[in-house]
């Protein structure tokens, strides 16, 4: 266990850091970028839960779901689809691959922080590009959503250009396993406390949980996702830590946070399973209550 989280600690540097990491297969043909965009998108990434159309039609990528801070609204998913008047039909590969990354819209302007652009920066070259194939490929819906007043500070800008990402190697579990719950489904991002500075605290309680959200049906807090055994997933066996990420219930048959995209990680390959599940099982044990 202990060269597992030496590993871990120092994949997730890379990823945070953008160091090079080594490269995977070459490019896929353009079939393959559509559906590895689709399976990130409507999968692992979950965008689809955020950027749909609420309680309607549910049009796909419309845009719309409201969030709040402090019970109060302050701002909506924007409209993603090929729409040239109210999605993003006239931006570039480049400026969409930049606006996920970077958090720079082609206009100049920052979007905002429910986005984890921190850790959208890491996603591959291959993977942006599949992302935007399935962007594309997608029906234009004309829908105007009013841009977000945030009530928040944000980090202007989130960092230097991303430059060039290449893929992780796929061979290793816990590394590729590092990718996925990190700027893919943005597990440790949700699921790490924040420090003094206002940032998740990566460096000393990666996974440790407690951070809050708001909710329909009230407040969620991440819980702690590290292999301590008396206040994370320690004790639980690997069959049940998967089975809670596809369907959000605890070996004690509770319901987990309901945050969580649980229907969506229902279809994640059982490969890409395994890797998230080896890699939680490899993160620095982190002793740290939460009231659920």
């Amino acid at each position: 266990m202990g060269e597992g989280r030496n590993l871990t600690w120092g994949v997730l540097a890379a990823l945070l850091a953008g160091a090079a990491i080594v490269p995977a297969s070459a490019a896929q043909g353009a079939g393959d970028a559509l559906e590895r965009g689709r399976y990130l998108m409507e999968t692992v990434m979950a965008c689809r839960g955020c950027h749909d159309e609420p309680d309607g039609a549910r049009r796909a990528l419309a845009g719309g779901a409201r969030f709040s801070q402090d019970g109060v609204a302050f701002g909506a998913a924007p409209n993603i689809t090929p729409d040239r008047e109210t999605g993003i039909g006239r931006w570039s590969d480049a400026g969409i691959i930049r606006a996920i990354r970077e958090g720079v819209r082609p206009d100049g302007s920052y979007l905002g922080p429910v986005m984890a652009f921190d850790m959208y920066r890491r996603i591959s070259d291959g993977d942006m590009h599949a992302i935007v194939a399935y962007l594309r490929s997608m029906p234009p819906v004309r829908n105007m959503v009013p841009r977000t007043a945030w009530r928040t500070p944000r980090r202007t800008p989130y960092g230097p250009p991303a430059g060039h990402v290449p893929d992780p190697p796929r061979t290793d579990r816990v590394t590729y396993g590092a990718y996925l719950a990190g700027p893919l489904a943005e597990c440790v991002a949700c699921h790490t406390p924040y420090g003094s500075d206002g940032r998740p605290d990566y460096a000393h309680r990666l996974g440790a949980g407690g951070t809050s959200f708001e909710t329909p049906r009230g407040e969620a807090i991440a819980g702690n996702i590290t292999p301590d055994r008396d206040t994370g997933l320690g004790d639980f066996t690997v069959t049940q830590i998967k089975s809670m990420i596809v369907s959000g219930v605890r070996p004690n048959y509770s319901r987990a946070n309901p945050v969580m995209p649980h229907r969506r990680f229902a279809g994640l390959a059982p490969e890409d399973l395994d890797a998230i599940v080896a890699y939680l099982r490899a993160l620095k044990p982190v002793r740290n209550m939460i009231d659920k």
